[in-house]
């Protein structure tokens, strides 16, 4: 198991266009993917689970992932993040 911090720097923050693209790139992945963000865990391959987690531009996230592709699976998931997923 392998696990990243991230802060969210998009202005929307993981709302209903990040956290869709979020989603969307976490199942590409065969590992499990949790997200832990105030004192919550939830699997990032969720969009509902995401979007309860409400979490704004400016605040951390830990993304953990184990298996087969775990360490691409950060990466991937790191690298949108630090894109402003796009925008």
């Amino acid at each position: 198991m392998i696990y990243k911090e991230l802060v969210i720097t998009n202005d929307d923050g993981l709302k209903a266009k990040a956290a869709a693209s979020f989603v969307q790139v976490a199942n590409q992945f065969d590992s499990q993917i949790l997200i832990e963000f105030s004192n919550k865990k939830i699997n990032a391959k969720s969009i509902m689970g995401l979007l309860s987690l409400g979490v704004k531009k400016g605040e951390s996230i830990y993304v953990f992932a184990n298996g087969s592709d775990e360490k691409d699976s950060v990466e991937a998931l790191a690298e949108l993040v630090e894109n402003g997923f796009g925008e």
